[in-house]
């Protein structure tokens, strides 16, 4: 099989599963940049937390969309989808081939198919909804949610306000679950895609989450999040990692507790993660530990035109 159109190689998988070495590694062998789909490392204020790469890594190929936003600029998918589009149409203007990595499986669908539509919600919609958060908590959103929306429920990062009012929002709205409007035909694109994905065993990804954890917090993860915490009502900082962290300089976790916290919530959306992509037929999946150049060899197999 061949591509008759430019290809955009798609590393995908969950968290802490190597996918920003890996796609290094595919940049270099075809002499291609890299653009990033993981919502949480636009935001030059977040760096631990995010695990964005390294200098050395970031310095080893060309990557678009690492920290290149403030948690104070307004910047959400549509944004990212307008954005990386026209990065995309440069890269093929010049390669044959670019690299798209991330876990934000909404972000690399909206590059991939394009976004879908959405009805227009009124500004007192959105505005009850925080009302409710912030009387109720989370909790009670969560509840209704999973009561008129269990399909979407299953799959978004409950854990996250953002995600769940802006569902719940659009089903105030029209009268129709969130998950109904995420079945709109597919956008024409001009390039092809091929998703390479990386799995390992639960256990295995649980283990390397805990280890990515420790590492964060002996690289500085609670100074970064004390620098953040008076801005900790930003939607960029409702993420995991800091939300725990904020609670304990709050006052209400221990140090153990929040750094519990912070692997079971991540443990959990590496979880939906993978639900997330397990849905694509169109992943060619890889166990973690093979060898780069094997992947290599698959992508030119099926790449060449």
């Amino acid at each position: 099989m061949s591509f008759p159109k430019p290809i955009l190689i798609c590393v995908v998988g969950p968290t802490a599963i190597g996918k920003t070495e890996l796609s290094i590694k595919i940049a270099n062998a075809f002499s291609s940049e890299i653009v990033s789909a993981d919502s949480r490392q636009f935001y030059k204020e977040m760096t631990i937390g995010t695990a964005v790469p390294s200098s050395e890594e970031l310095a080893a190929a060309p990557h678009h969309f690492i920290q290149s936003r403030s948690i104070f600029e307004d910047y959400n998918v549509g944004d990212f989808e307008r954005d990386a589009l026209l990065i995309l149409d440069e890269l093929f203007s010049n390669h044959h081939i670019a690299v798209m990595v991330g876990g934000s499986g909404l972000y690399v669908d909206a590059v991939v198919k394009g976004l879908d539509l959405f009805p227009k919600v009124p500004s007192g919609i959105r505005e009850e909804l925080n009302s409710t958060l912030e009387n109720s908590g989370l909790e009670s959103l969560q509840k209704e949610l999973k009561k008129v929306d269990p399909k979407y429920f299953e799959k978004v990062d409950i854990y996250n306000p953002h995600r769940v009012i802006r569902a719940l929002e659009v089903y105030r709205a029209s009268g129709q679950p969130y998950s109904n409007f995420l079945s709109n035909p597919s956008e024409e694109r001009k390039f092809e895609t091929l998703f390479i994905g990386l799995t390992a065993d639960r256990e295995i990804i649980y283990e390397r989450i805990n280890q990515r954890v420790d590492q964060m917090m002996k690289e500085g993860l609670l100074e970064e999040a004390k620098r953040l915490h008076e801005h900790k009502e930003i939607n960029a900082l409702q993420t995991v990692g800091y939300r725990e962290l904020f609670q304990h300089l709050d006052g209400t976790l221990s140090m153990d507790e929040a750094i519990s916290e912070i692997k079971k919530n991540t443990r959990r959306f590496s979880k939906r993660q993978t639900t997330w992509f397990r849905k694509n037929k169109d992943i060619h999946w890889f166990d973690y530990q093979t060898p780069s150049h094997e992947i290599i060899q698959f992508i030119k197999t099926k790449s060449t035109p």
